[in-house]
């Protein structure tokens, strides 16, 4: 199993340092280049202080000049938002600048709320239409001259400046309803799927997905499928609780971002009750701790193993939700010193 990263720049309040967010965020990203982790995810969003992101290209080129080895993840860029000429340059100048390390992710958005701002009149629900016509012109236009007489986009001749190093630049697209593993596999992309805060069952239906994609295309899925989760690796009570505690709140103001409930005021969004949260279902402490990867270095070696035996391929460790800069890299600390050894050991073990 391979292992990625996923760290946002992220302020709960006011008064955290900018600087000091910026400055953990690298911090993070330096430690698992050190450790092996394969690619660093940068996220999109706009108008938010709990994702701080509005141009993912930005934030992996800064990374990559800090971080020498570990690949870079756009992760993933919103298609409605972008013109395809500027995003095929802004990824290629990514892939150029870091000597060909672009891992090139593509999706359809998360908030509403970010849509009535940026893509004013599209519903969320209806931009993966974008996403589906978006990705193939901007694999033209790395190829050389293409003209566009799209349903979202037109435009004459026209190329992309400059070209990506990589010759064949990994896509990778986000997945969790039937119709995107579908594109996936039909179009021979990577897959990233995040089941949220569900239970091992959601990663089960996504595997369900995945192989009924495979079945209808009438060919194997070459890419990888990663699987994404808030991870929080601990040795102390006091850890866990805060962890739980970080979480829950985050989860308050997603909450209000998803279902459009709350204000949100120069940049953070209030916190909608816990309890209107699906039942307060999605938020119970016990609940999290059970579905995501928290837990002891030994609690997240099973459930790792568990997301590996429905077929995940690499596990994306999700490190922003409002913790404690400290107890985030005391978490990723632990991740590498005593879980990656155990897949280590096992790699070679298969090799034997």
């Amino acid at each position: 199993m391979k292992f990625h990263l996923a760290i946002n720049l992220e302020r709960m309040t006011p008064d955290t340092d900018m600087k000091a967010v910026r400055d953990h965020t690298l911090d993070m990203v330096k430690m698992a280049d050190a450790a092996g982790f394969e690619i660093a995810w940068a996220a999109e969003h706009h108008a938010l202080e709990m994702t701080i992101a509005p141009n993912p290209f930005q934030i992996l080129g800064w990374w990559g000049e800090h971080a020498k080895n570990i690949r870079l993840g756009v992760g993933v860029v919103n298609a409605a938002y972008w013109h395809p000429i500027n995003l095929a340059g802004e990824a290629a100048m990514l892939d150029l600048l870091s000597d060909g390390r672009l891992e090139f992710g593509i999706g359809s958005g998360a908030y509403q709320r970010e849509f009535d701002r940026m893509k004013p009149g599209l519903d969320q629900k209806d931009s993966w239409r974008y996403m589906q016509e978006m990705l193939p012109v901007v694999q033209k236009l790395w190829d050389g001259d293409y003209a566009h007489d799209g349903e979202f986009w037109q435009f004459p001749s026209a190329t992309s400046c400059p070209k990506p190093v990589q010759s064949d630049v990994p896509v990778w697209v986000a997945a969790r309803a039937p119709i995107t593993f579908d594109y996936a596999v039909e179009h021979e992309c990577n897959i990233l799927s995040w089941p949220l805060t569900m239970p091992m069952s959601e990663v089960e239906t996504y595997a369900k997905r995945l192989k009924d994609a495979v079945d209808a295309a009438g060919k194997p899925f070459k890419g990888t499928w990663a699987i994404m989760r808030h991870t929080a690796v601990y040795e102390t009570e006091a850890d866990r609780q805060s962890a739980l505690g970080s979480l829950r709140h985050v989860l308050g103001q997603f909450g209000n971002l998803m279902m459009k409930r709350g204000k949100v005021i120069n940049g953070f969004p209030e916190q909608v009750p816990l309890e209107e949260l699906d039942g307060n279902a999605r938020v119970d402490p016990e609940m999290l701790e059970t579905n995501l990867m928290f837990g002891s270095p030994a609690q997240v070696v099973e459930k790792l193993k568990a997301h590996q035996a429905h077929g995940a391929d690499a596990f994306v460790y999700y490190a922003s939700m409002g913790a404690d800069m400290d107890l985030q890299k005391r978490s990723l600390q632990l991740f590498i010193d005593k879980v990656m050894p155990e897949f280590a050991a096992q790699e070679l073990a298969h090799a034997g």
